[in-house]
């Protein structure tokens, strides 16, 4: 993947304000042109691993937004991904924003296992330009994938400190599995878990 995607930009913008990415770029807090750079350089990296190994959906003009899945992964596949990904962030990052994305992930990731179905596709990224908010793009954006992840009978789930955020995915089929107060951030965010399509389908009497 190409790390001039034209969504990346504004996934930067609409992104910013969230506590982890505002964590991971703080080495440039006073150079907001550059730490919108940093991010979005980050947001084109992550969307390539999603194509790699997940779903990776944009808007129609591809500039407005985009969702980025992962998908389960083999441990080979995971192994390389991982390696990659850190040396890109060991590049990109300045030192005290590696060292906060380490924490914060590790930190979520040991969160995650109590709640979270195994085999869950995971909603990595969803953004929409600010200019463009409120048209219905981000629910566009995950449809297919949340069609697809029915037909395959998959659990999804997300995580997010955009407190705003929760009833939006809780319209799309989202609830609240657990909160926790993220400490490099200091701020709370929320395991949000959809159930598998036939999950769904008992619990609404089919």
């Amino acid at each position: 993947m190409s790390l001039e995607l034209p969504s990346a930009p504004a996934l930067a913008d609409a992104l910013i304000v969230d506590p982890f990415y505002l964590a991971i770029s703080v080495d440039f807090e006073h150079d907001m042109p550059t730490r919108k750079a940093v991010l979005a350089r980050y947001f084109a990296y992550s969307l390539g691993e999603a194509a790699r190994t997940g779903r990776f959906l944009a808007t129609e003009d591809g500039k407005l937004g985009a969702a980025a899945w992962l998908l389960p992964r083999t441990n080979d596949v995971d192994a390389a991904e991982s390696a990659a990904k850190n040396e890109f962030l060991a590049s990109t990052l300045g030192p005290r924003g590696y060292d906060n994305y380490h924490r914060i992930v590790e930190f979520m990731a040991a969160r995650a296992p109590a709640v979270v179905p195994a085999g869950a596709w995971y909603l990595s990224i969803l953004g929409i330009s600010p200019a463009a908010q409120g048209r219905g793009l981000g629910a566009q954006l995950l449809a297919p994938t949340l069609v697809e992840a029915d037909a395959a009978g998959a659990p999804c789930f997300l995580e997010t400190f955009t407190p705003p955020s929760v009833a939006f995915y809780e319209r799309l089929g989202f609830r609240s599995a657990a909160e926790h107060l993220e400490p490099v951030t200091n701020s709370a965010y929320a395991i949000m878990c959809r159930p598998a399509a036939d999950i769904l389908r008992n619990n609404h009497g089919k």
